[in-house]
């Protein structure tokens, strides 16, 4: 049995979680998400918790069952409080900046990239560089991030390019010059 799988989903005041055949339904404050799920699941509700469990005892089952209850867990979390990813741009003459539902980046090729915002996602750009994708569904969240870090990944030796805020780049040591 999975570990992550065992835990309670607990439900905050003011979300409503509805679980019909096939589709499980998150709504609170801040939106509304759907998940399909497999049918190699249970899902019960009791006293404000959510509790997951494998139909049968398959490896698919175990597998499911674990994934399931984090998909839920990400999905009442993200009706609540929401996610966010900070991307900090470095580099001269690297910038960004958000004209309607586009994000607009000079990452020092000739012509600038143009990401088009999805739907259900904020993100704001700063002066100094920094870009802040913020929304509810955390796997788009994620996804739209990790497109516009693939733009340009930060490279090792000045490290210019585009990397998250925690992310650390080993930097490594040039030419010397010397003979």
């Amino acid at each position: 049995m999975s570990k992550i799988g065992k835990l309670p989903v607990s439900i905050p005041a003011g979300v409503t979680v509805t679980v019909n055949p096939g589709l499980i339904t998150v709504k609170g404050p801040k939106g509304e998400l759907k998940q399909a799920v497999n049918d190699r699941v249970t899902i019960d509700m009791k006293d404000g918790s959510l509790t997951v469990k494998p139909a049968n005892e398959s490896k698919e089952a175990g597998a499911a069952h674990g994934l399931y209850r984090q998909l839920i867990h990400n999905m009442v979390t993200g009706v609540t409080t929401g996610f966010s990813k900070t991307l900090i741009i470095t580099g001269v003459g690297y910038r960004a900046e958000v004209q309607g539902k586009q994000l607009v980046m000079n990452l020092g090729y000739s012509t600038d990239f143009i990401a088009i915002i999805p739907e259900g996602l904020t993100v704001t750009a700063d002066a100094a560089g920094k870009v802040t994708i913020s929304g509810i569904d955390k796997k788009l969240v994620g996804e739209f991030s990790a497109q516009i870090r693939k733009l340009r990944k930060p490279e090792p030796y000045k490290g210019k390019g585009i990397r998250y805020d925690n992310e650390v780049i080993r930097r490594k040591v040039g030419k010397t010059g010397v003979k």
